[in-house]
């Protein structure tokens, strides 16, 4: 039988998670690469933009014009199923242009034996 939330996974995770927070928000590419999966089946689904593969996600990160991503996140949950899978979903507030827009995030990590990498990633903007 599968453990749901061990806590010493969820703990794991979100504490991976949380750098790639702060990857995210510094423009820190070389963590934001090293928690992606390096292969051809990663997937990011971005705001506008769908990435297929490490190399296409590297790619659109380089190129990104506005690289610092400064944003409030809010209803973190990380649920794990046995000590090789979890998710992590959330919510997040940001102010582009002047606007304040909402969004949410869900990714799917995996541990491989060098250790956790996100293998599918979705980010999104509610209307306004």
């Amino acid at each position: 039988m599968t453990t749901v939330n061990d806590p010493a996974v969820v703990a794991e995770v979100t504490d991976l998670y949380l750098k790639y927070e702060e990857a995210l928000a510094n423009n820190n590419l070389e963590v934001m690469d090293s928690l992606f999966w390096d292969a051809a089946e990663v997937v990011r689904f971005g705001v506008t933009e769908n990435l297929y593969g490490s190399e296409e996600i590297r790619n659109f990160r380089a190129s990104r014009p506005n690289p610092k991503i400064e944003r409030e996140i809010s209803h973190l949950k990380v649920v794990t199923f046995g000590k090789y899978t979890a998710t992590v979903t959330l919510e997040f507030r940001r102010i582009i242009n002047n606007v304040e827009m909402f969004g949410r995030q869900s990714q799917t990590w995996y541990r491989f034996p060098q250790g956790w990498k996100i293998v599918s990633a979705h980010v999104s903007f509610l209307p306004v």
